[in-house]
């Protein structure tokens, strides 16, 4: 067998996995695997910065179910890769992150100083808690057992995270590929209850008792590729469904069965159909806090509780009584749902149904009265607009912080088809642009709308060059309120309106959208209310290539219905449960709401 530079190996691997493209920014730690990857016949994505290449990863990664792969060098390289991968780990994304290294004589080893080579840093050691495999190769023997084993974890089980740190003269190591130690899959368990069949039988009569189910769909789902089991399942069952927000593209908004988003920043009929429920059903969804309210003891307080995770450290960490507790796959929990079916009773639950329709129809996030505004854009009617303009085909990348992203999951419409995510566990500012970017290119380029904050739009503004080199149709939504709207609300509610460092009457300044836009030679607009506003929003969509618009947006606008929390006399701060949410309804209306 032909001898090869263990660099080559690395990027013939993988090509071998399906992965089209990577996204890199060069240095001299990478250099060897930087030559290699130019000549592998894989698309190479030259980022700016190297949050933004492990971001881009993690985004195409989301949209092609495939894992991403971003090439960074040593030392800042590294670190500056950290942001993404920490926010990949939290999301569940599965990401193989490759960083050079210093050459082994070089390295630090057990000195105990602090560095020997040039840009030298442990990044394992630094990565270890937000990775599920981090590792580096000091053995070129050793290169195809750390990337297959690597590749396996990142996405077997709750998939995440790797990382392969290798270094400079083991990336420049001649190997053969017969020489090269294998990797054995046996020996990883999938994480699959043992006790599944009678699992899915107690919850089976749990749902033959239900007069009120609803089921919370999560992305852990999508993760087990078990979208067409689940959609089945609801066809099936014929019981109302609300979806997390990583979940948001499973049902279109007019599904008969879909109930919408609840949560503490959600919509007020979905938590009403949640906390009216006799069974609540989670599969894939980690429960997180402000999908619960903040508060696990007021969460679907009447309802028997099945829920179903792969982790097991996300169901112990609810603080409630649940009746079917299921540690395993989501696809496969489905599955066996499904040989079971039989022992399934059909119910009449129309009652129900058309109670969930009635609480969506009569509670609508988007209230007539936004469109009267008359000064700025009103963000809920933005979204609105957009949700009827946007193709079946396109993408949507809401950034993962502040109104951007809470009111675009609150608020859109979703059509069948389109894809739509973020990254709302770590809910970095930086994630929108780069996002943009590893999706359009792993969808083969479609048209990609993302929803930006003016000062979310700051963090890797540098990516703007990036769209304009690759001549990517990504179209550019920037919110202008005036600086850090969601800390300005923040600051104004709970102290007394002392602002500091959210706009420029309290020290932060940003620069002007437009100018930047054309100063990277990229078509721009600005709209400033709601006059023609429907008719601007469609010509920026049509406008070829990428665009950015800025959407003048009122300083002040709240962000609503959501849940409020209240600062007790000994100054704890205490949630609202979900049905209560802010604005606050009249309490004989709430009452009404409420069922026995």
């Amino acid at each position: 067998m032909r001898k090869m530079k263990l660099s080559d190996y690395v990027f013939q691997f993988v090509s071998r996995q399906d992965v089209k493209c990577v996204f890199m920014l060069p240095g001299g730690g990478c250099m060897h695997l930087v030559d290699s990857l130019g000549k592998s016949g894989l698309e190479y994505i030259c980022c700016l910065h190297e949050q933004s290449a492990a971001i881009a990863a993690d985004a195409y990664s989301q949209y092609t179910g495939n894992f991403g792969v971003a090439l960074v060098t040593t030392g800042p390289g590294g670190t500056n890769a950290i942001t993404g991968v920490v926010g990949s780990w939290i999301d569940s994304v599965p990401v193989l992150i490759l960083s050079g290294q210093v050459k082994r004589s070089d390295m630090i080893g057990k000195s105990g100083v602090r560095q020997m080579g040039v840009q030298e840093v442990d990044i394992v050691s630094m990565v270890k808690p937000v990775t599920k495999y981090a590792v580096t190769v000091l053995e070129p023997t050793e290169i195809g057992y750390h990337l297959a084993k690597a590749v396996h974890i990142a996405r077997t089980g709750r998939p995440g995270p790797v990382w392969v740190d290798i270094p400079l003269d083991v990336q420049g190591a001649t190997i053969e590929e017969r020489n090269l130690r294998e990797f054995e899959v046996g020996g990883f368990p999938d994480g699959q209850d043992e006790k599944l069949d009678s699992l899915v039988e107690a919850s089976i009569r749990l749902l033959n008792d239900a007069e009120r189910p609803v089921i919370l769909a999560g992305n852990g789902i999508r993760l087990a590729k078990a979208i067409p089991d689940f959609l089945n399942l609801v066809e099936f069952l014929r019981v109302p469904v609300l979806t997390t927000w990583k979940a948001i593209d499973f049902l279109p908004e007019e599904h008969e069965f879909f109930a919408g988003r609840p949560g503490s920043v959600g919509q007020r009929g979905a938590n009403f159909a949640l906390q009216n429920s006799d069974l609540f059903v989670s599969i894939g969804a980690r429960l997180d806090l402000a999908q619960v309210g903040f508060n696990y003891s007021r969460f679907a307080p009447g309802a028997k509780k099945i829920v179903v995770d792969i982790d097991p450290a996300e169901l112990a960490k609810l603080k409630m009584n649940i009746d079917v507790l299921v540690c395993g796959d989501a696809g496969i929990f489905l599955k066996e749902l499904a040989k079971q079916k039989d022992r399934i009773t059909s119910r009449d639950r129309s009652k129900w149904l058309e109670r969930c329709r009635e609480w969506k129809r009569k509670y609508p996030v988007v209230l007539p009265e936004y469109y009267k505004q008359e000064n700025y854009v009103n963000t809920y009617v933005f979204v609105d607009i957009l949700s009827e303009l946007m193709a079946e085909s396109d993408i949507l990348i809401p950034g993962s912080s502040g109104s951007c992203s809470e009111i675009t999951m609150q608020s859109f419409k979703v059509k069948k088809g389109q894809r739509i995510f973020n990254n709302p566990g770590l809910g970095a500012m930086g994630f929108g642009l780069p996002a943009s970017i590893g999706a359009c290119l792993a969808s083969g380029r479609k048209r990609t709308i993302n929803i930006i904050g003016d000062g979310g739009l700051q963090h890797n503004i540098q990516e703007l060059e990036t769209v304009v080199r690759l001549r990517l149709p990504i179209k550019i939504f920037v919110l202008n309120n005036n600086g850090y709207a969601s800390i300005r609300n923040t600051q104004r509610t709970y102290f007394r309106g002392h602002l500091v460092g959210c706009d420029p009457s309290s020290g932060l300044t940003l620069p002007d959208t437009c100018k930047i836009a054309s100063a990277y030679g990229i078509k721009n607009t600005r709209i400033l209310n709601h006059k023609n506003i429907k008719k601007k929003i469609k010509e920026v969509l049509e406008i070829e290539g990428p665009v950015i618009c800025e959407l003048m947006i009122n300083p002040d606008l709240q962000t609503a219905p959501r849940i409020v929390s209240e600062v007790e006399q000994d100054g704890s701060i205490a949630s609202k449960p979900l049905e209560d949410m802010w604005p606050f309804l009249d309490r004989e209306e709430l009452k009404r709401n409420l069922l026995d």
